[in-house]
């Protein structure tokens, strides 16, 4: 446990959800914060990789938290793996209300990748309301052929819990030569997801974009137009539909890979620029 006035440090400590699991959740506090964010992660990886993103909010005053997804990181229990469909929803409303006991007013919401779908699909079904709501390269859509959905979902009634390799091609993460080797040997990454899980992604994707038109919280799309690891058509037909409300700020980077606060510079400090003009223009 760390001084929480220490710049750069984290404070680590677990909660516990509904039905009993203990989630491993980290904090970046901040002495003098004005805002806070909850940084929610990706498939395969965990709260710690968010280190560098953190200090970056942390120098804009922002107090951060992040935690490991179940199956994932510090957390127990099976890698990639959910006891019930909703388990990551459930889990974000806990983390996130709890945080929010904690702070002056509600934190912003961050999401990335399979993290970013699960915060929009949470704000979506009211599950949380913050005040704004960032996403990152969000998986609204997969690269998986439709044979395969169709098989998590016939394996989510006989074999939830099974093992697959994720099949994610970790060479097109970023651009930054260093991001790949680094992924490679993070002990705390995994490279398994099960049908269970890999049914709600596919499922709660679509009726994300679906429902996009109910968006009713200030949020900010950030799509790598280059992206392997999920298909940003997805999120171009989630703009598309939540264009109406008004709501939506949509940034697009064609070249770009998937972790887009992890690309090659000059990439990355353009990213940010967009997520640090959006924050200003909230404030």
């Amino acid at each position: 446990m760390n001084h929480p006035g220490d710049l750069g440090r984290d404070s680590l400590h677990q909660l516990t959800m509904a039905d009993g699991q203990r989630l491993f959740v980290r904090d970046w506090p901040h002495a003098r914060a004005q805002d806070a964010v909850l940084v929610v992660h990706g498939l395969g990886e965990h709260s710690g990789r968010y280190q560098r993103l953190a200090m970056w909010f942390h120098a804009r005053g922002y107090a951060v938290r992040s935690y490991d997804q179940r199956g994932h990181g510090q957390t127990a229990g099976v890698r990639g793996g959910l006891r019930h469909a909703d388990d990551l929803l459930e889990d974000l409303a806990t983390v996130y209300n709890d945080y929010a006991s904690t702070l002056p007013r509600p934190p912003l919401l961050l999401g990335h990748s399979m993290g970013g779908l699960v915060a929009a699909r949470a704000v979506l079904d009211k599950r949380v309301r913050p005040p704004a709501l960032a996403l990152s390269s969000p998986a609204f859509r997969s690269w998986e052929p439709a044979w395969l959905r169709r098989l998590a979902a016939l394996l989510t009634h006989v074999a939830p819990s099974l093992p697959l390799p994720n099949g994610l091609p970790f060479e097109k993460l970023s651009h930054d030569p260093q991001v790949e080797p680094s992924y490679r040997g993070d002990p705390l990454r995994h490279g398994w997801v099960t049908p269970r899980l890999a049914d709600f992604i596919f499922r709660s994707g679509e009726a994300t974009i679906r429902d996009a038109a109910r968006l009713d919280v200030p949020t900010l799309l950030l799509v790598a137009g280059a992206d392997k690891l999920v298909d940003p058509t997805g999120s171009r037909d989630f703009a598309a539909g939540a264009w109406a409300g008004q709501k939506l700020t949509t940034r697009y980077f064609d070249s770009l890979y998937h972790e887009l606060f992890n690309e090659a510079e000059p990439a990355r400090s353009q990213v940010l620029k967009q997520l640090g003009d959006w924050l200003q223009k909230r404030a």
